[in-house]
């Protein structure tokens, strides 16, 4: 007679599992917007306007988007001043600094090997580009 596995996933989570939470917080934190900005966000408190010139190429739309995503799970703040015009600012929490070591460590292997990604690119484009049949 065989017997079931229950598992448990609030007492063990599993990233591979389709219903467990922490492939939600993957989720989130692995987007390339929400990566960047909280690298942005890294040394202090910053309004809308100069994460959006940090961040070069993301739109108004996106930013705003990114920068909600990170208010609802808890990554970062958003500061409303009452001044005239209005002043937002938006500094991460502590669960969105604790994020940043392991987020900068992804910025650096980015940056030390996209020539070679861009080289890899290249030739398998080349590649498929001459028609030569890819086994998978």
């Amino acid at each position: 007679m065989g017997t079931s596995q229950v598992h448990d996933e609030a007492a063990t989570p599993d990233v591979y599992l389709r219903g467990c939470a922490s492939r939600t917080a993957l989720e989130v934190i692995a987007n390339k917007w929400t990566h960047l900005a909280v690298c942005a966000l890294r040394d202090g408190p910053m309004r809308f306007g100069e994460l959006r010139r940090r961040l070069q190429g993301v739109t108004q739309k996106m930013l705003t988007q990114t920068l909600r995503t990170l208010e609802r799970n808890g990554l970062a703040t958003r500061t409303l001043y009452p001044t005239i015009p209005p002043r937002v600012d938006y500094e991460l929490t502590d669960l969105g600094r604790s994020a940043v070591g392991v987020l900068d460590e992804i910025l650096l292997w980015s940056e030390q090997h996209s020539a070679e990604i861009t080289a890899a690119r290249q030739r398998y484009d080349a590649v498929v580009a001459q028609g030569q049949a890819r086994e998978i």
